[in-house]
């Protein structure tokens, strides 16, 4: 549906409930109440951003002076959010994809009262250790509902906070769950690749309640939009599955009018193409590149109050108009209220759900059971099998636990006995197809997770990371829960050759700041790592795991999770260590072999199985050396060396990869590349005879 509200009759230019205006005798005086209309309250939005960002001397003017009217409207008619308690469940979501113009939000935060976001934070904007960072941050301050400033994920997080909201309500009822999730994007976001994956998602889903406002001012850094792009972006939303309509995005009454429609019609989601001019109220660069990504200057500054009626000194809000702000942002405090009164009526397993509880204590007797079947379990699987039937287990015990994959279902081992699909119109399900569409699948679990009922799992080949990689990053920014099922983790995979073969990758996570990245070697380990993976409730989650058979190296029942300290003896040495042997995942039955063989020359050998160098890295020195001794070692991985360095000393060795894959069955791989027990056994000779020198 396509439609046009740009000639729609004006209505009174300001909230019309008699609600709203209640407030505002109780936030200003009613005299200056009178004279507030909706420009009034975008010129503040308009006066703060441009002051903030020539305080700072460095920001982005020109998208909040452009969409300050589409906000004001907004959130004075229609959001739904009690600023005095920023985190009510049943609150609409607003995310700013175009992150860059976080003044905006940030002046909203403060003229609608959110704790914490004062004229100070205001005048501190791009300050070291202010709670208004460059781009907006998730957990700097209440009301910033996820980290965006790379450009198209926040509407991948909208779709994943659009989801959650169908999901739950299939749970719990609408009476409890039932909000909108608003976007402001700009064209920015709609070029980016990930922006199609997300809106192809949504519209699939006809996820009804997500309304995107498309900043529509034909700029970009570069000039004109036009240099680089001439999408017809009504038509592809429409081909995606999306209502949309076209607006001036300066006409309040147009953009209500929008808006309403909008809301009566859920059955696909919206488009919301707001014309708007960058810059809007500069006097000579309005409508200007120069505007998006740099101060205006105190002239031009000056030249905007005149233009646009705002007499007043820079941080100041006139007392009439933030009364208005004011009573805007405590407009739904009613509908909390209400809301609070029938969640307190709802049943146990409704109010679990939609608040959270420990996971990872409600999953510890289910990993516990998965690990003692285990045990007695002397089949030879791959852990992405064993990863599987832990599962099997788990999804039974969390209901909050939602799985998902991009279009690799029955390779990455994620789908259950227990698992029902997700699909259009039908949301009691809890196992997502993302489709192929592996970057829009990780930014729409990001914003699952930030919706705080499920926990989202989803899963594609490890050498996909790379299309994941600034999703995952983001999680990790923002210390998400969010865990990632990564199949086929080495050259191990085979004959797909080496363009699905990571070799890199772990390193490359392993880089990345609270990340978890595990890779377990057998059963056990992995159904330990899983248990670390919910039990992480400030950091996502790698499960790198593999698609060949590996053997199961614990056999006893043990109640203590080996792998939570990162790294472990698994075999200890017959005499005294004269090497220490390190590997994870597949590599570590190699080292278990490889011990082997060294013993019947009589040397001895202790194996360390470490599936979590990070989770190692935190036990101290004291620990490590406990575990890795002061032998020589040897590591052994099917990766890159880079990650290794620093558990390996200048005599010490690495067998690993230093070079791509190739195509060939996994065993003739593991030979040609050196990764065979005979190899690893020779390379402790080695650094045994150097160490004597």
């Amino acid at each position: 549906m396509s439609l046009d509200f740009s000639g729609a009759v004006a209505r009174e230019d300001k909230p019309s409930t008699g609600y709203f205006w209640g407030l505002m005798s109780k936030y200003g005086t009613s005299e200056a109440a009178a004279q507030v209309s909706l420009k009034d309250m975008a010129n503040a939005i308009r006066a703060l951003s441009m002051d903030g960002v020539q305080q700072a001397n460095s920001g982005h003017p020109g998208m909040p002076l452009g969409m300050a009217d589409v906000a004001a409207v907004l959130f004075t008619q229609f959001l739904k959010f009690d600023a005095a308690d920023p985190t009510w469940p049943n609150r609409d979501r607003f995310v700013l994809s175009a992150g860059h113009g976080s003044m905006l939000l940030y002046s909203l935060l403060y003229l609608t009262g959110y704790p914490g976001m004062t004229i100070e934070e205001l005048k501190n904007f791009r300050q070291l250790g202010s709670k208004t960072a460059g781009h907006p941050e998730y957990g700097h301050a209440p009301g910033i509902e996820t980290t965006t400033g790379p450009l198209g994920q926040g509407i991948a997080n909208a779709v994943g906070m659009a989801l959650s909201e169908r999901l739950l309500a299939a749970r719990c009822g609408d009476d409890l769950v039932d909000y909108h999730t608003y976007v402001i994007a700009g064209d920015g976001c709609l070029m980016e690749g990930i922006s199609q994956e997300a809106i192809s998602l949504a519209g699939h889903l006809k996820l009804g309640k997500l309304i995107v406002f498309w900043d529509d001012n034909s700029i970009t850094i570069d000039g004109a939009t036009s240099l680089s792009a001439s999408d017809n972006q009504l038509a592809r939303f429409a081909a995606s599955g999306w209502n949309t309509v076209r607006v001036d995005g300066h006409d309040t009454a147009a953009v209500a009018a929008a808006i309403e429609k909008a809301k009566k019609d859920t059955s696909k989601p919206w488009l919301i193409a707001c014309k708007t001019v960058i810059g809007y109220g500069a006097p000579t660069k309005a409508g200007k590149s120069s505007t998006h990504g740099e101060p205006l200057g105190a002239e031009e500054i000056k030249g905007a109050r005149e233009k646009l009626g705002w007499p007043y000194p820079p941080f100041e809000i006139p007392a009439g108009i933030l009364g208005a702000w004011r009573a805007a942002g405590a407009r739904s405090a009613g509908l909390n209220a209400d809301w609070k009164s029938r969640f307190g009526k709802a049943d146990s397993a409704a109010k679990t759900l939609i608040t959270g509880r420990d996971a990872a204590k409600a999953a510890q007797s289910t990993i516990g059971e998965a690990k003692a079947a285990f045990a007695a379990d002397t089949a030879m699987r791959a852990t992405r099998v064993w990863s599987q039937m832990t599962l099997e287990k788990l999804v039974p015990a969390l209901p909050e636990l939602l799985g998902g994959s991009a279009d690799l279902t029955p390779s990455n081992g994620t789908r259950t006995k227990s698992h029902t699909s997700i699909a259009p119109g039908s949301f009691a399900g809890n196992y997502m197809h993302y489709g192929v569409r592996e970057h829009g699948m990780a930014a729409v679990m990001n914003g699952i997770a930030l919706s705080g009922s499920f926990i989202p799992y989803g899963a594609t080949f490890l050498v996909f990371t790379d299309y994941c990689r600034p999703s995952i990053r983001l999680a990790a920014l923002m210390k998400q829960r969010v865990i990632y099922v990564m199949t086929h983790d080495s050259i191990g995979l085979g004959e797909d050759g080496p363009t699905h073969q990571p070799i890199e990758h772990l390193a490359s996570l392993r880089a990345m700041p609270n990340l978890n990245v595990f890779r377990p070697a057998d059963a056990q380990e992995t159904a330990e790592c899983w248990e670390l993976a919910l039990a992480s409730t400030d950091r996502p989650s790698v499960l790198a795991l593999s698609r060949q058979a590996v053997p199961n190296l614990r056999s006893r029942v043990e109640t203590e999770n080996r792998s939570a300290r990162g790294g472990y003896v698994l075999r200890e040495a017959a005499g005294k260590r004269d090497v220490t042997l390190i590997a994870t995942g597949s590599e570590v039955g190699l080292a278990v072999e490889a011990a082997d063989k060294l013993a019947a020359e009589g040397i001895n050998a202790a194996v360390v199985s470490m599936p979590s160098l990070e989770l190692f890295a935190a036990q101290g020195e004291a620990y490590e050396m406990s575990v890795l001794g002061d032998a020589p070692r040897v590591a052994i991985e099917a990766g890159v060396s880079q990650c290794w360095h620093q558990w390996l000393r200048k005599r010490d060795a690495f067998v690993g990869l230093s070079d791509f894959g190739a195509s060939a069955p996994a065993g003739k791989l593991f030979a040609h590349f050196g990764l065979t027990a005979d190899n690893v056994a020779a390379a402790a000779r080695k650094v045994i005879a150097a160490a004597k020198v």
